[in-house]
């Protein structure tokens, strides 16, 4: 008997993960502000100066109400450093189905026709040929991947702001928040590097796996599309 419960989607699957790097923030945050008093009274000085998480607790509220503000293009612009066609399905067939040795060209011009020649047309065809394939276990995988690393370095780059900032106000020695700021700032390199790695990776295995499909089924899958057309029209 099949089971009623609707699987999760790939946001609901990397929240626990999400909230994992948040709590793992907090509570690194928290020992650094009472470095002073963990110098001074050892873990008693810690647990003593929870009466001070006030602090702590609204750059954290600050920080994930923060989160909400920053939509996907946003979070694209983060991780690719671009403002403008950020997504690296932009350049889908431009740069990286000629740069990857996976990809077949001259099967995918089989199956889409002439490649697109603008930005906007590569992320849309692109987006196309995901639409195809994303159950496939290879996509699903990379493609949750780069959904939490790309929404961790949207809470990295925001921690560097929030915790950051309540860090100097917090930590009264400089060397110590000065620590604390570049951990903050290594942070977000790593995680965003990761993550624009993640979605190039994404881009590249759906073209992979589309040129890759057997003519018949591409050519069915095209009859199909061209069906749904017709009764659309």
């Amino acid at each position: 008997m099949k089971s009623s419960v609707p699987p999760k989607s790939l946001k609901d699957q990397i929240r626990w993960q999400l909230w994992l790097t948040i709590a793992a923030n907090f509570g690194l945050f928290y020992v650094v502000a009472q470095s002073d008093a963990f110098a001074a009274s050892g873990v008693s000085g810690l647990l003593t100066g929870a009466a001070n998480l006030l602090p702590v607790g609204l750059a954290l509220i600050v920080t994930t109400i923060a989160n909400g503000l920053l939509d996907a293009s946003m979070k694209a612009r983060l991780v690719f450093l671009r403002w403008n066609f950020a997504l690296p399905g932009h350049r889908a067939f431009s740069v990286y189905a000629v740069a990857d040795p996976r990809v077949d060209v001259a099967r995918l011009r089989e199956s889409i026709g002439e490649l697109p020649n603008t930005r906007a047309d590569e992320n849309l065809v692109w987006y196309r040929l995901y639409k195809k394939i994303e159950a496939d276990p290879a996509v699903t995988q990379i493609h949750r991947e780069f959904l939490f690393t790309r929404d961790y370095a949207a809470f990295s780059f925001l921690f560097l702001l929030g915790f950051g900032v309540a860090a100097l106000f917090l930590i009264s020695e400089w060397k110590v928040a000065l620590l604390y700021l570049l951990a903050l700032i290594g942070q977000f390199i790593v995680v965003r590097h990761a993550a624009a790695n993640y979605g190039v990776r994404l881009v590249s295995t759906v073209l992979a796996q589309s040129s890759a499909r057997p003519r018949k089924e591409q050519k069915s899958s095209n009859k199909s599309q061209r069906g749904r057309n017709d009764q659309n029209e």
